[in-house]
């Protein structure tokens, strides 16, 4: 496939405008539009397809740059011309690790759009560089950052993305994402780009327009399925697993975090998802740097991350590495506020948190009262280790999906955040923290747009509190996502990090990713080490990692607790002390040996 070419079986006639010049194309067999041989391919040109007789010409499908925008002319770029230095970093497992999740408009104040432009900037790859020391400081292993791909508009969360090649020119473009990559590596970071292939933004894409990537067969909540198991469908399924090589590969990524796999609807011989872990495995034998698929799903079921040799004929695995476990989050969310509102509900007992910590999930095959059903698969704890299971006591889904977008520090005292970081941390899962939770950011993380289409800006409001309605939450106190001041209550403070609450907070997290490292009880992956003892009328919890014992006082009065213990390693509060029996404060919590 030469640069020029593109999938198009839908119209008639193709013809390339590059430089403001237009050749002629010609269609094979398969339908692609082949571009005449001797055509310059260096950076910087120009260019777009006319179809049939439009006289407008639509983006590249596999654009690697979209300089003015998702409806501009596409402009070639050369990936191979960075120079990278990363030569020595060789990758690091997923298994033991800790992983940051940012999103790069929000994490740093910085500046981008063009000069002159209206409405707040936002941070940038090269602004968020300058703050990846406080994560080594912070003892993180992965960035974890949310979607970058070419999205409509200024500030966006990632999700609306529709040019799946092309890096947003907002955050920099695709060799400002080079250098940060380059910089992770160079302080020891891994990098997870989270990616979205379940969907399109709804401004922007011109796919339906050049061949079936698209499908009614499968609608989801976004409308209109992405083409996996339809006619045409190979052709949908290579686009996808050549931009997880981009990547991977070209852009030196050491993980994705696939967004909704659940979405990802395939009937095929070979599910897309196995196909993808087969490909990124020899990928990983290829370079020697481990590769690693992450799966967000909402059907609590392993057999995504069953190996595949584990399958057997019956073919009930995919061979991606780890997925989210969002009933983690549930459980403490209630555990440490007391909400019971909708999702929330089944999670209101110490022993949803207690389940969770020793199965994986909590609804695992157990009726959902949110969905009315019954939902999940039970966890072979015998065989899966518990790593393969990422977790968080926040993330950008569960605050800014709030009414607010409130994080917990806005209700939970100092000891309350620091039991949420101690049982995240200590558990027996990959856990994953997120952009400002390590010193109690007091900003919100909002859901924010800017869709230049006014009815759309609209439209999207309204959706947003349709879409939880079955939360309980006050329409009225949702800030409109379209208004330039939801994005700007949203970006990082920095200036708090060392002030008051925050910087005992970041001490309480530092020091827990440092006992992380330094006892390998906290990194064993066997799930069937793990108990939990639990006092629902007291509020207490004892969850034991080998020689060690996690203990959690939950209320609101002091707790005596049948712990012996021979060390104090890490503790929450001062005078938490040794001994035949463990005294815990109200709200504190304490690691001993």
């Amino acid at each position: 496939m030469a640069l020029y070419d593109v999938w198009a079986p839908f119209p008639t006639r193709v013809r390339l405008v590059l430089d403001g010049e237009t050749h002629d194309m010609t269609q094979d067999a398969r339908g692609w539009w082949r571009a005449p041989a001797g055509l310059d391919t260096g950076a910087g040109h120009r260019y777009g397809f006319l179809l049939d007789d439009s006289d407008t010409p639509l983006p590249d499908p596999r654009s690697l740059r979209q300089p003015d925008g998702v409806h501009a002319l596409s402009e070639t770029f050369d990936p191979a011309s960075f120079a990278w230095t990363d030569q020595a970093w060789r990758g690091r497992p997923l298994a033991g690790a800790v992983v940051y999740e940012l999103h790069i408009g929000t994490f740093t104040p910085g500046t981008n759009g063009p000069a002159g432009a209206e409405g707040p900037s936002g941070g940038t790859f090269d602004t968020a560089i300058e703050k990846l020391d406080h994560l080594v400081d912070l003892g993180v292993d992965f960035v974890e950052v949310l979607p970058v791909n070419s999205f409509n508009g200024r500030w966006n969360w990632g999700y609306d993305g529709v040019h799946w090649f092309a890096v947003t020119e907002t955050y920099g473009g695709p060799e400002a994402y080079q250098r940060f990559v380059d910089a992770c590596h160079a302080r020891g970071l891994g990098v997870v780009q989270d990616v979205v292939y379940n969907h399109l933004g709804p401004s922007g894409n011109y796919l339906p327009q050049f061949g079936p990537y698209l499908t009614d067969k499968h609608a989801s909540t976004w409308g209109t399925g992405v083409n996996l198991d339809d006619e045409g469908s190979h052709e949908v399924r290579e686009l996808i697993l050549e931009n997880t090589r981009l990547f991977l590969d070209t852009f030196h990524v050491d993980a994705l975090r696939l967004d909704a796999v659940h979405a990802l609807v395939d009937d095929s011989p070979v599910h897309l998802l196995e196909e993808m872990a087969i490909r990124t495995a020899a990928l990983s034998a290829a370079t020697g740097i481990p590769k690693t698929l992450i799966a967000e799903s909402d059907k609590n079921d392993t057999s995504l991350v069953t190996p595949r040799e584990a399958a057997g004929r019956s073919g009930s695995a995919f061979g991606i590495d780890a997925q989210w476990s969002d009933d983690f989050h549930h459980s403490v969310h209630v555990a440490l506020t007391g909400e019971v509102s909708g999702y929330y509900a089944d999670f209101e007992h110490l022993g949803a948190l207690a389940k969770v910590l020793t199965r994986g999930f909590f609804h695992d095959g157990t009726w959902s009262s949110f969905r009315e059903r019954y939902h999940g698969r039970p966890v072979d704890v015998e065989r899966m280790p518990g790593w393969r299971l990422v977790v968080a006591d926040q993330n950008h889904d569960q605050i800014g999906n709030r009414a607010v977008g409130d994080r917990l520090a806005a209700t939970l005292d100092d000891g309350q955040l620091i039991i949420a970081a101690a049982l995240t941390l200590t558990s027996p899962f990959t856990p994953m923290l997120f952009m400002g939770e390590e010193w109690a950011a007091s900003t919100p993380w909002q859901f924010f747009t800017s869709h230049p289409e006014h009815d759309l800006g609209v439209a999207t409001a309204k959706g947003r509190i349709a879409e939880f309605a079955k939360m309980g939450w006050d329409p009225a106190v949702v800030p409109d996502p379209q208004d330039p001041a939801t994005f700007e209550r949203s970006k990082l403070d920095w200036s708090e990090v060392s002030e008051g609450r925050h910087a005992r907070v970041l001490d309480a997290y530092r020091r827990l990713t440092a006992l992380r490292r330094c006892e390998r009880d906290l990194t064993d992956p066997v799930m069937t080490a793990v108990s939990v003892d639990y006092s629902e009328s007291d509020r207490w919890l004892v969850m034991t990692r080998g020689s060690l014992r996690v203990a959690v006082n939950f209320a609101d009065s002091p707790a005596t607790l049948d712990v012996a213990a021979s060390e104090v390693l890490f503790a929450s509060e001062e005078g938490i002390a040794a001994g035949e029996s463990l005294t815990l404060p109200p709200h504190s919590v304490a690691v001993v040996r």
